[in-house]
């Protein structure tokens, strides 16, 4: 098994394990998915892949953000999946060392992740994450208009 990061040109692959397993197989927009290539040209989202010959065993998306009050650049995994025919065999451990790895060479010390299910959360407690003492996460939603393209 090999993991790698994947140029904005590749994308295609690893987006339609996403979609299929994040989105039951519905693709997402196609302004969405040219946002994408950018972020990933630009160097602000890393999309990693994890692949045996020819077939994607998992991805992992990569974000780097800026944080102003601390001046630091710090990471997220955005979204992490294995297919669950093939989980509990490493897949997830290299694809978050890759990680690891990536921020280890942009001199990034801090990468977070939110979790929704108890499952991940062990899985990443497991791997040394653990609560951010005194951090809330609050959201939003904000109505959006169709007509932007």
């Amino acid at each position: 098994m090999e993991v790698a990061s994947v140029p904005a040109t590749g994308l295609a692959g690893s987006l339609a394990l996403l979609e299929e397993a994040l989105r039951n197989g519905e693709p997402v927009p196609a302004t969405f998915s040219d946002r994408l290539r950018k972020a990933v040209e630009a160097g602000d989202i890393e999309v990693l892949v994890a692949r045996a010959e020819d077939q994607i065993l998992g991805v992992a998306v990569l974000a780097y953000h800026l944080n102003i009050s601390a001046g630091i650049l710090f990471a997220s995994i955005e979204d992490l999946y294995v297919r669950p025919e093939i989980r509990r065999q490493g897949i997830g451990r290299a694809l978050l060392r890759t990680a690891d790895e990536r921020c280890t060479q942009q001199d990034i010390s801090y990468l977070e992740v939110q979790v929704e299910e108890t499952e991940a959360e062990t899985f990443y407690t497991a791997l040394g994450y653990g609560p951010e003492p005194g951090v809330r996460v609050l959201s939003r939603s904000l109505p959006i208009s169709n007509t932007k393209t």
